[in-house]
């Protein structure tokens, strides 16, 4: 039986990773202990020339100094060994990078799934406080960080590691005070690595953050570019970008200024150590302690290790943006502010009944303010029931309560007599159908839009829907039909076309409950009418709430829900609303003149 693997958002979970960032990662690779155990087994065989070829050197230059009969002999021994070390490094290296790539590639992978999927389950409230653009950073951006902290960890760093373990142990076993002076670089390392941490981890901190921003900045100037140039406001516009590209640059030159300093401030000081051991070892050569061979060993040896110390540090600044950016994840992986379903009873059918019970809502971020206060209302299965009132009375947000974005901070709702906090989400809403004033369509075709989410709708079907949201003309006029391609976000479509598509895509759900949020407030009127039919069918026999701005499009509504301040002012039908003269005939009247 296959082993399952750890969920990445369990480890951010139970891991701080913007406090044990090291631990976090090596979590991650639980799951690749194997191959990264191979990857560093096909190191050591592809890095023997590294760790042979000085040894070998060194003995062909006390051959050639001191020659036997054997030394040609041996000479040519030599060169065999070397040859076979090096040709094995081509075979050797691509299973290295097969391993390596395996394991880092997994990781990526299952991290930008596992941020997909938590998005998926994160409530409104937590997708209305982080922009898109800073979303796309973190699942982009952070992860290639991490990705490339990953395979500095499994490459540069273990394999840095191994070749200073080897140089040294060689090493101590020729000349122990040679040893002793390789010892000598480790706590200059540490001096360098203490003396730039904090500026280093600061500087690439701001950087993240303000690539964050700046990706906001251009997720906005792209959706606002109608607007834009509707206003004349390129110029503006490009200025405003521009300012925040140049503090993006800014905190860019910042960052490379530090990791230079840092680098050649490491670079300085190993190479004055390799001066000081050529001298060092010369001196041991001058009084016999070693074969003048050996100095070529050491040599070679402590370039080596100083290049792999220097290497380690130079790696600093990568694995501290690695580091950064697991903390940066961890802000949606380790989230708790999800739509919790576990244990929850799953509705296989809904009637759609519904009863708002004293119901009072407040947003976190500002609890003085009452969005919904003492709101009452009783709603009988296939009822039409209809909002109005001014703007931030409170439509909206009664609409966001049914759907389950949101629940009552006082009182209850309850759907079929269930309390909707205690029942499925996700099953719920299956049983649901929304249609709002700007509907989100996505590049593909028309019948791919209608039938999102559905894997076994036939062409029929998707006909018979075109047929009821009066689509028929569109579709007949286009050239690939329900095939045909509507562009990015439905660009190519108008207004009330798209509106259409959104109602045909609800029609072909057939759900039991239905929600409308001011879907013809934005249309002309040859395209509201054509709306407004489409609408008429789709909510035929089933329980509908309808958030109106033109009170000419409810009248056929069982009942109107008259909301002010958060309250229920009135209630009625059309004709009774407007006979009573109160303020639903003020707001009608308004909108006569």
């Amino acid at each position: 039986m296959r082993k399952k693997k750890n969920d990445f958002e369990e480890i951010f979970l139970r891991c701080d990773a913007k406090k044990k960032p090291l631990k976090t990662l090596l979590l991650l690779f639980q799951d690749n202990l194997f191959r990264y155990f191979m990857s560093v087994v096909f190191f050591v065989i592809k890095n023997l020339p590294v760790w042979i070829l000085p040894l070998i050197t060194s003995a062909i230059i006390n051959e050639a100094m001191n020659p036997r009969p054997e030394t040609l002999r041996n000479i040519l021994i030599y060169f065999g060994i070397g040859a076979v070390v090096v040709i094995q490094n081509v075979p050797s290296q691509q299973c290295e990078t097969y391993f390596t790539s395996r394991a880092v590639r997994d990781i990526e992978m299952r991290l930008r799934a596992s941020l997909v999927r938590k998005l998926q389950h994160l409530t409104i409230s937590f997708h209305k406080n982080l922009s898109s653009g800073r979303i796309q950073s973190k699942i982009l951006r952070d992860v290639d960080n991490i990705e490339a902290l990953s395979k500095t960890m499994v490459t540069n760093v273990t394999q840095s590691i191994l070749n200073i373990l080897v140089f040294a142990a060689i090493t101590l076993l020729h000349s122990p005070l040679v040893a002793l002076f390789f010892l000598l670089t480790i706590p200059v390392a540490a001096f360098l690595i203490r003396g730039f941490r904090g500026n280093i981890s600061r500087t690439v901190s701001d950087f993240r953050k303000e690539i964050e921003h700046m990706s906001a900045g251009v997720s906005e100037m792209v959706e606002m570019i109608p607007v834009t140039k509707a206003h004349g406001l390129e110029r503006i516009e490009t200025k405003r970008i521009n300012t925040r590209l140049h503090e993006v640059q800014e905190k860019a030159v910042r960052t490379d200024t530090i990791q230079t300093l840092f680098g050649s401030s490491s670079f300085v000081a190993f190479q004055t150590f390799q001066l000081a051991c050529l001298c060092f070892t010369g001196i041991l050569a001058y009084k016999g302690k070693i074969s003048v061979g050996e100095i070529a060993l050491f040599q070679s040896y402590f370039n080596q290790l100083l290049g792999n110390v220097s290497g380690l540090l130079t790696l600093y600044p990568t694995i501290s943006k690695g580091f950064e950016s697991l903390g940066s994840i961890s802000e949606i992986l380790a989230s708790d502010d999800i739509e919790n379903n576990r244990g929850k009873k799953r509705v296989t059918e809904v009637n759609g009944a519904f009863v708002f019970d004293r119901v009072g809502f407040t947003y976190p971020d500002d609890p003085s303010v009452h969005v919904l206060n003492d709101f009452s209302l009783t709603v009988k299965q296939g009822e039409y029931i209809a909002f109005v009132g001014e703007s931030g009375s409170g439509k909206t947000t009664a609409l966001n309560l049914l759907i389950g974005f949101h629940f009552p901070t006082e009182g209850t709702l309850t759907v079929d007599g269930r309390d909707i906090r205690d029942i499925n989400l996700t099953a719920y809403r299956r049983h649901i159908a929304v249609v709002s004033q700007t509907n989100i369509l996505f590049s593909g075709s028309i019948r791919d839009n209608i039938a999102y989410g559905l894997s076994h709708v036939t062409d029929e079907e998707i006909n018979r829907v075109i047929d009821l949201a009066n689509l028929r003309e569109l579709v007949d006029e286009l050239p690939d039909g329900i095939h045909t391609q509507i562009g990015e976000r439905g660009g190519r479509l108008s207004g009330g076309q798209k509106q259409r598509i959104a109602i045909a895509r609800a029609m072909i759900r057939d759900p039991q409950i239905i929600l409308l949020d001011e879907a013809t407030s934005a249309l002309d009127n040859v395209s509201e009418h054509k709306v407004q039919e489409a609408m008429d069918k789709l909510i035929h026999g089933r329980t509908t709430f309808v958030v109106a701005h033109r009170l000419s499009t409810i009248r056929n509504a069982d009942r109107i829900v008259v909301m002010k301040n958060g309250k229920c002012v009135e209630i009625g039908t059309y004709d009774a609303l407007m006979e009573n003269k109160g303020y639903f005939y003020t707001l009608a009247k308004l909108q006569e003149k």
